[in-house]
């Protein structure tokens, strides 16, 4: 009996006794990461980090970043829903992953952003099972983002004067206007003046006239070592930001 016949026989055996060996499928999961209370993460706002996991092993699967849209307005925050209709379209963001699977798996998906405010970014995870070739597309895997980008600035006039200003957006980095979709009035501003952890100063921040400018009326402050923080939240969702910054009113 020649080799070839022996190692035939050998595979014969062996498939009749285990079943045919596992095959790797090409397995295609879509991950976005929705702002609460808003729209999508895209470029707009630096995009997400995204890393898949095997959750029981921890072997990484894939890594990539969302990019793209923000959506579309009407559709996400606008117009009723329907169970199973899609909220998404081709240009949303999302990181569409492609794992090699052999078997049913339990895939921790971690993202992390907006990567262009690293101040307001926060980290977000869930897990999913994956079952190989079975493609979860479309709308995907939607990881919710609590919070608000907040941008401050400090404008000093002399005389111990300041002005506390603040862009503050969704996490998407959409705009905050009067009694537009995220209306104005729905959020509550304000600054905190510390120094050596004693407060010296505190004031309201409201809206300036220009989308999602915030700012205090001007201040009487005596400091050098001290630092700012503004803190802003809805009135409407669990959204909220805080951010500090050194302040120098001389």
């Amino acid at each position: 009996m020649s080799r070839n016949t022996i190692f035939a026989l050998f595979l014969t055996t062996a498939v009749a006794a285990f079943g045919p060996l596992a095959v790797a499928e090409p397995t295609r999961l879509m991950v976005r990461a929705q702002s609460l209370d808003a729209k999508f993460i895209g470029t707009h706002t630096g995009g997400v980090d995204v890393t898949l996991t095997n959750a029981r092993t921890g072997e990484v699967l894939s890594k990539g970043r969302i990019t793209g849209d923000t959506g579309d307005t009407a559709k996400i925050m606008q117009t009723p829903r329907l169970r199973g209709q899609p909220l998404t379209d081709p240009e949303t963001a999302g990181y569409e992953a492609v794992m090699d699977l052999k078997a049913p798996t339990l895939v921790h998906v971690e993202a992390r952003g907006p990567l262009g405010a690293p101040a307001a970014a926060i980290t977000v995870s869930s897990n999913i099972w994956m079952l190989p070739g079975r493609d979860v597309v479309g709308d995907g895997l939607i990881l919710s983002f609590p919070g608000l980008i907040i941008e401050p600035t400090v404008e000093s006039f002399g005389n111990n004067e300041v002005k506390i200003k603040a862009k503050i957006t969704m996490m998407c980095g959409c705009p905050i206007t009067p009694s537009g979709t995220w209306d104005a009035d729905n959020y509550v501003v304000k600054a905190t003046v510390l120094e050596g952890g004693r407060v010296i100063a505190q004031a309201p921040l409201v809206y300036d006239g220009r989308p999602s400018q915030f700012a205090s009326p001007t201040l009487q402050i005596r400091t050098k070592r001290g630092f700012v923080r503004i803190e802003a939240s809805s009135k409407v969702a669990p959204n909220a930001g805080v951010i500090e910054i050194p302040i120098d009113s001389r």
